[in-house]
């Protein structure tokens, strides 16, 4: 039989060091576990969110590169789309799944960058351009499955919150904190939706970890566990399903910037209809237009806070001027 004291032994005391600074431990990993002092977990590879060079290791981008006004597509291939509605193009770029490209539109230097698919690919965008920017602001741009009545293909649909039927955020803050959209993103997003004449809706998103099962599509040959939760978010009065919304809400909000969402209607949940060809590309379209006239409001929003030196915007400092 095995001694007790070495069993004891064999099982690691481990204690969470704090993440922020980012201090490295020099204690080994190999040291018994003293009674009275644990061994610290040594901190995750620093190099990785803030690298020993300049540029970031997944989006390979560097200080000064982009932009604090900043579109977040899913789609790499988005990027261009967006970029060909820039007055001049500074710089494109692309690592791995993540495509981005920096320019001026109507005047304003901005900045679109791929998210790819998934909260925890936006996870990994948020962390790393918090790195190389000062306070940005953020709008994903993407598409949705509307789930209340009177919704049609091609209408947008601008977020206020998010249900957070994902986990990736849950590493970062309680499971009842909420996901929000800053005031005046949603004031800038309805704003330009209306300014360009874009039907829009206004109101909850439910952002789901996954396409099928997630978001309880049925699937041949895979059960699944929640048959019922369309149905059920939809009494509850969400109007619409993606997958995204929520991580860029948290994590922007976590880090003090301003972020909003706002997609285009694909498919209708009630119908069972889903876009295709001209309808698609129209709705694609007045997302990105919507998303890059909400950053130019949201920067003359700006403008006008720091000319009225006030601490915060309010709508009696508009002007059209």
């Amino acid at each position: 039989m095995r001694d007790r004291r070495t069993a004891l032994h064999a099982r690691p005391c481990l204690t969470l060091a704090e993440s922020d600074p980012y201090p490295r431990s020099n204690r080994t990993h190999n040291r018994a576990c003293a009674s009275t002092e644990p061994v610290i977990l040594p901190n995750a590879d620093v190099r990785v969110a803030v690298p020993t060079g300049e540029r970031q290791y997944h989006i390979g981008l560097g200080p000064g590169e982009l932009a604090e006004y900043i579109l977040l597509p899913g789609d790499q291939d988005r990027v261009e789309k967006v970029a060909a509605h820039f007055d001049s193009v500074e710089r494109t770029h692309r690592h791995r799944e993540f495509a981005s490209a920096t320019g001026s539109y109507k005047g304003q230097r901005v900045s679109v960058v791929s998210t790819g698919i998934g909260t925890d690919n936006v996870e990994i965008v948020l962390a790393e351009i918090l790195q190389i920017t000062q306070r940005p602001t953020f709008i994903r741009i993407g598409s949705c499955g509307a789930l209340q009545e009177g919704m049609e293909l091609g209408d947008l649909v601008i977020s206020t919150g998010s249900v957070r039927l994902e986990t990736t955020t849950s590493w970062f803050v309680h499971e009842s904190y909420p996901a929000l959209a800053h005031h005046e993103a949603v004031l800038a997003l309805i704003e330009a939706a209306q300014g360009l004449g874009h039907r829009h809706h206004v109101g909850i998103t439910a952002t789901a970890p996954g396409f099928y099962g997630a978001q309880g599509r049925p699937i041949p040959r895979l059960p699944i566990r929640y048959p019922d939760l369309a149905e059920e978010i939809t009494r509850q009065g969400v109007l619409n399903f993606e997958m995204e919304v929520s991580a860029v809400l948290v994590l922007a909000g976590l880090a003090g910037c301003r972020a909003g969402a706002v997609c285009a209607v694909y498919a209708n949940r009630r119908t069972g209809e889903f876009v295709e060809g001209a309808i698609k590309d129209k709705a694609e379209a007045t997302v990105v237009e919507t998303g890059l006239e909400s950053l130019r409001i949201l920067a003359e929003i700006d403008r006008q806070t720091s000319t009225a030196g006030a601490a915060r915007w309010r709508p009696s400092l508009w002007s059209h001027s």
